[in-house]
C-alpha cells in the first residue's frame, strides 16, 4: 500500500486538483470577455518564427479545401461539460470559448484511432496520410504531457529495461510473456484484470523508473502516454514505430534518433538494448536529440497561440467564418 500510495503521490506529475479547479472556475467567466481577445492573441504569431508556426498548424490541421459541416453537428453553444472526458471537455473549451458560440464543432473524446467522416477535433489519431479529418488539439493534457528534470546520468544508469503498463491489448500482454522474465527486463502489468496474474509486479515512480537505462514506451488505445517523460529524461525510450499519434506528432519522431526502435513482433528487444549498451556515444546522442524535441512543447504561449490557430484555421476551413488576414500566410 505504501508503494502504491509512493507512486501515485504526484511528483513528476501535473497536479490534478489544481486543474480542475482552475477550469471549473473558468466556466463561471463570461465567454465574451475571451472573444474580445481573440484578434490580440492571434496577432502574437508576429512574436514567433513562422516556418515553425505554419509547420506545426497544418500538421495538427491539415484541412486544405472546404468542408461544410453536416446538421448533426452542434454548435458551441451546446458545449457543456460532461459526466465522462471532463478533461476533454475543458481542454477543448479553454479555446473554444474565444470564439464565436454560433459557430459548430465536431469532436470525438477518447482514445480515437479512427478517421472520423467529417472534421472533428480529436486528441490523437492513426498516423497516415489520409487522416485529415482528425484535427488534433492538446486534450488530456493533465494525464499526457508532463515532462521532468532527470538529474541522474545515462551510464550511471542500470543495464536494463524497466516498464510498468495497465495491460489490456494484446500486444502488451504478448510483449510481456516474452520477456518477464528477462535477466535484462523488470517489467510487468500493474491493473488486475483477472488475466495473467503471473505477469503482476508492484507499481514503481517515476524516480525508481529513472535508475535504468531503458524505458518500455509501448502504445496502449492509442500512443505510449509514459513517452513524453520519457523523453524529457536521460534514459532511452523503446518502443516500435508509433501507428498513433497527438499534439506531440509523433509521426514526425525518428527511429533510432529520438528513440530505439524494435521491431513490431519485439524479437529484436535483446539485440537492441546490447548495441546501446556498448556504443554508448550514439546512446548520448539519442538522449539529446530526445530532449531537444521536447523543448519544441514548453513555450506555454506559443502552444496556446497554435490551438487558436489550429481552430480558427477549422472554422474557415468548414466554410463557418473569414479568416484572419494577417493569418492568410500561414494557411497550406
Amino acid at each position: 500500500m505504501k508503494q502504491k500510495l509512493k507512486a501515485i503521490s504526484g511528483k513528476h506529475k501535473n497536479n490534478k486538483l489544481l486543474y480542475y479547479s482552475k477550469n471549473f472556475a473558468r466556466q463561471a467567466i463570461p465567454v465574451k470577455l475571451y472573444q474580445s481577445q481573440l484578434e490580440r492573441k492571434l496577432a502574437t504569431v508576429k512574436d514567433y518564427h513562422l516556418g515553425n508556426i505554419r509547420s506545426r498548424l497544418n500538421y495538427y490541421n491539415k484541412l486544405d479545401h472546404k468542408t461544410y459541416l453536416s446538421s448533426s453537428v452542434s454548435s458551441l453553444s451546446e458545449f457543456n461539460v460532461p459526466k465522462k472526458n471532463k478533461t476533454y471537455f475543458f481542454d477543448t473549451f479553454e479555446y473554444a470559448r474565444f470564439f464565436d458560440l454560433n459557430l459548430k464543432l465536431d469532436f470525438k473524446f477518447g482514445d480515437v484511432t479512427f478517421v472520423p467522416e467529417e472534421p472533428a477535433i480529436v486528441k490523437s489519431r492513426p498516423i497516415s496520410s489520409n487522416n485529415e479529418n482528425s484535427v488534433v488539439l492538446n486534450l488530456d493534457k493533465v494525464r499526457h504531457f508532463t515532462f521532468l528534470n532527470d538529474k541522474k546520468n545515462f551510464t550511471q544508469k542500470k543495464n536494463m529495461l524497466v516498464g510498468r503498463n495497465a495491460v489490456g491489448q494484446e500486444h502488451r500482454t504478448r510483449f510481456l510473456k516474452m520477456y518477464i522474465d528477462h535477466p535484462w527486463c523488470n517489467i510487468g502489468k500493474i491493473n488486475n484484470d483477472g488475466k495473467d496474474p503471473e505477469l503482476i509486479r508492484k507499481m514503481m515512480t517515476i524516480d525508481e523508473h529513472l535508475d535504468y537505462k531503458f524505458i518500455l514506451c509501448l502504445e496502449g488505445n492509442d500512443v505510449a502516454t509514459n513517452l513524453k517523460w520519457v523523453m524529457s529524461s536521460h534514459s532511452l525510450a523503446v518502443m516500435p514505430v508509433p501507428k498513433y499519434e497527438t499534439w506531440y506528432m509523433e509521426g514526425t519522431l525518428i527511429p533510432n534518433f529520438h528513440f530505439v526502435e524494435i521491431k513490431d513482433d519485439f524479437s529484436d528487444l535483446e539485440e537492441r538494448m546490447e548495441y546501446y549498451m556498448i556504443h554508448t556515444d550514439e546512446a548520448l546522442e539519442i538522449i539529446k536529440n530526445a530532449n531537444r524535441y521536447v523543448e519544441h512543447f514548453k513555450n506555454r504561449h506559443r502552444e496556446d497561440l497554435l490551438s487558436l490557430l489550429v481552430l480558427e484555421k477549422y472554422f474557415y476551413m468548414t466554410g463557418q467564418k473569414d479568416l484572419n488576414r494577417d493569418l492568410e500566410r500561414l494557411i497550406n
